[in-house]
């Protein structure tokens, strides 16, 4: 027989919104923002190299937060939590704003192209 999986951690939106707060205040934290800065750096904002930089620090900054509310300390708790937070962004708009936050954080700013140079508006 197969082991039963392990409990999935749960969370209200209210405590949703909570840990998520936790998260995005635990990279203003100064090591953690010099961490995430240092990485950026070194990515030169080449995405493959922020994939391979920068998203390993930011789980890990991510992590320390949500394993005190059930969430494993590995990948896989991120990505739960990340779901979980997706999930919740469709019911409540101070999370979706909030994700948005996190996710500007997370990702460099991308460049946009010039304006009036490609399509036509009418």
């Amino acid at each position: 027989m197969a082991s039963a999986p392990a409990q999935q951690p749960t969370l209200t939106v209210e405590q949703a919104r909570v840990v998520l707060g936790e998260v995005i205040q635990a990279f203003s934290v100064p090591e953690n923002a010099a961490r995430m800065e240092e990485a950026r750096e070194s990515a030169c904002n080449d995405m493959g190299k922020m994939l391979q930089l920068v998203l390993p620090v930011a789980t890990q900054i991510q992590q320390e937060v949500i394993k005190a509310y059930g969430f494993n300390n590995e990948g896989e708790g991120v990505l739960k939590f990340a779901r979980l937070v997706k999930m919740y962004e469709t019911q409540d708009p101070e999370i979706a704003a909030m994700s948005v936050k996190l996710k500007s954080l997370l990702l460099p700013p991308l460049s946009t192209p010039p304006i009036g140079s490609g399509i036509p508006t009418s």
